[in-house]
């Protein structure tokens, strides 16, 4: 049986607008030194990355505390490539395209954003397709463990993006609908036009930070033959 890899995670950049990231070698084999060794800082909510409760909520479940179990597995694609910019993804889109969608799958969410627009740029987050609550309400009584997102989701980052005002924590549509309600969310993904299946194994590594409210993550979708 034929495997294939797809890689869905984005490359970290120290040029991104949006996220500083710091790099720095402070040993390296052009100094002279035997062994090179380089520093990386930034926000574990930029680039491809999983949320945990924590990020919305005081109280809420962290990074250690999600089993891989609910990271790791089967993953209906729910493809909504084509989706026009700017457009609600309402409970009769999703419901459309996501009638595979079982309980205990991941949801893995397919509009081919990033060919649309670039994440190094404004657009990608002003001009994007967004989750609406009934479309998250209805995932969630399919029985989903986590979702994972390749467009910023909600409508309301737009603001957040261009400085136009801070949005008000209900105004987040997955982070209140799904999150907080124990779903892990990965965002930022990118190249899921590689994928070609409805259904295909998930692998989403968050990175082991303590008492996390996220943590950055490598992610791949495995498809067979």
């Amino acid at each position: 049986m034929a495997r294939r890899i797809i890689d869905l995670s984005t490359q970290i950049r120290t040029d991104h607008f949006r996220w500083k990231v710091e790099r720095e070698t402070p040993r390296s084999h052009a100094a002279g030194d035997f062994f090179e060794a380089t520093w990386l800082a930034w926000n574990v909510h930029g680039f491809t990355h999983m949320d945990a409760g924590r990020h919305f909520a005081a109280d809420g479940y962290t990074t250690e505390e999600i089993a891989l179990e609910q990271v790791i597995g089967a993953a209906a694609v729910v493809d909504l490539a084509g989706i026009a910019p700017d457009t609600a993804i309402s409970e009769q889109i999703i419901a459309a395209a996501g009638g595979h969608v079982a309980a205990g799958d991941i949801v893995l969410m397919r509009t081919c954003w990033d060919r649309v627009e670039s994440l190094d740029t404004a657009e990608f987050w002003t001009r994007a397709p967004y989750m609406t609550a009934e479309a998250c309400r209805w995932l969630l009584a399919r029985g989903l463990k986590a979702i994972a997102f390749d467009f910023p989701q909600d409508q309301c980052i737009r603001d957040l993006v261009t400085g136009a005002r801070t949005p008000a924590p209900a105004e987040c549509t997955t982070h209140v609908e799904l999150l907080l309600k124990g779903i892990p969310m990965f965002e930022y993904l990118s190249n899921t036009a590689a994928l070609s299946r409805e259904r295909v194994e998930f692998i989403g590594l968050p990175l082991k930070v303590p008492a996390g409210d996220g943590a950055p993550a490598r992610v791949i979708a495995i498809e067979e033959d």
